[in-house]
């Protein structure tokens, strides 16, 4: 099991996204405090690590903006550290000053909600010592300055983070979880089903309505990791809309299964008996839709709609009692507006499915090549077990 997780990880281009980004913080840190401390020989080096740590965003957008902020608060929190010291010294009441001083400032302006940056800086140079010469001011910003270009340097020229893989296994994720709720209500269906289990189906859609939120906020640092990002890919993720699109189509296959599930619970607590050929071509038709939004299969979702057509055609020409229709046909329309907005997204997996992926498949590809070119022999495949 712990095998296999670490398998999918090393597979799994958002890992390595992660990692790559938790790497050059810990890059950035280390080479500003050798440049601090062993080059130039600062007094207080642990500000360059600190700023560094401070300016190594998610996306280069954020190292420039919130990371921006975040040094800014940073350097006040210097000068504060800096006045106090010199004036009332390293004491409580000057702590006191310095913490007050820092909070209220970072609360103000552009530098709102950096009050904590502001008040921790002060309080690690007044700790860690003041002194009255002028150039200790000076040191202290260098220090600073030098955690800023290093940090700078390393997220803007090394590996500069995009996001879109994360955007894509987010918005891959609500495909699966739409064609396993469907799958899972045909076969609740089939075996009987209460009150409860259609509670089950609604929450379900709950959850995915918080999918397709956090989808969202995927795709939004997505495109904010296009802006300002040197990587050729960039381009691509600031002038595509198809996330987008996808996204509003998985919201209407969301809402139109939650309305499905009511329906259903209408229908359970009412102990209606359906008739049995719209049971049988309805579940089956269900349940073929679960499996194919899953896979994703274009051609299949596209015939299980057309399938429903024909259901809607073949019954209104059968003699069944009226107060069945409602509530046929609520059934029907719902599973036909899933599979249209399914489909779509069917359509444009390709653009979903990330590059890393495809890579793999065609690394795949040419290793399928080289095992059946392979001469026979007793070790080709896999090796038997010992007994």
């Amino acid at each position: 099991m712990l095998r296999s997780r670490a398998d999918d990880a090393l597979r799994d281009p958002v890992f390595w996204t992660d990692l790559i980004q938790l790497i050059k913080a810990v890059v950035a840190a280390v080479v500003s405090w050798v440049l601090a401390d062993r080059v130039l020989g600062l007094p207080q080096a642990f500000l360059a690590p600190w700023s560094a740590l401070l300016i190594v965003h998610t996306t280069v957008y954020r190292t420039f903006s919130h990371g921006a902020k975040q040094v800014a608060g940073a350097v006040v929190g210097v000068v504060i550290a800096w006045l106090v010291g010199n004036f009332i010294g390293s004491n409580a009441v000057g702590l006191t000053l310095v913490l007050f001083t820092g909070l209220v400032v970072g609360q103000v302006g552009w530098l709102r909600d950096e009050a904590t940056t502001a008040a921790t800086t002060g309080l690690f140079v007044l700790t860690t010592g003041y002194s009255t010469h002028d150039w200790l001011l000076v040191d202290r910003l260098l220090d600073t300055a030098v955690g800023i270009v290093v940090g700078l340097a390393v997220n803007l020229l090394l590996w500069p983070p995009l996001r879109d893989y994360t955007a894509a296994r987010a918005i891959d994720g609500v495909d699966d979880g739409v064609g396993d709720l469907l799958c899972r209500m045909a076969a609740d269906l089939r075996a009987g089903c209460g009150d409860e289990v259609v509670k089950e189906w609604v929450d379900r859609t709950r959850e995915l309505d918080e999918d397709i939120e956090h989808s969202w906020a995927m795709v939004r640092q997505a495109r904010e990791g296009s802006w300002y990002n040197p990587r050729r890919a960039a381009a691509g993720v600031r002038s595509s809309e198809i996330y987008e699109s996808i996204l509003r189509d998985n919201e209407q296959a969301v809402a139109e299964a939650r309305s499905m599930a009511r329906t259903l619970g209408i229908s359970i607590e009412r102990v209606v008996e359906w008739d049995q050929e719209f049971r049988d071509r309805w579940l089956a038709l269900l349940l073929e839709a679960g499996e194919a939004i899953g896979a994703p299969d274009s051609a299949r979702v596209t015939q299980v709609r057309a399938e429903l057509t024909r259901l809607a055609e073949d019954l209104s020409s059968a003699d069944l009692p009226g107060h069945h229709w409602p509530e046929y046909g609520a059934l029907i329309t719902n599973l036909r507006n899933v599979v249209a907005s399914m489909d779509r997204v069917a359509e444009q997996n390709p653009v979903v499915l990330p590059r890393y992926r495809r890579r793999r498949q065609r690394r795949s590809r040419v290793r399928d090549q080289l095992v059946r070119a392979r001469p026979p022999g007793p070790w080709t495949g896999r090796r038997r077990r010992r007994r």
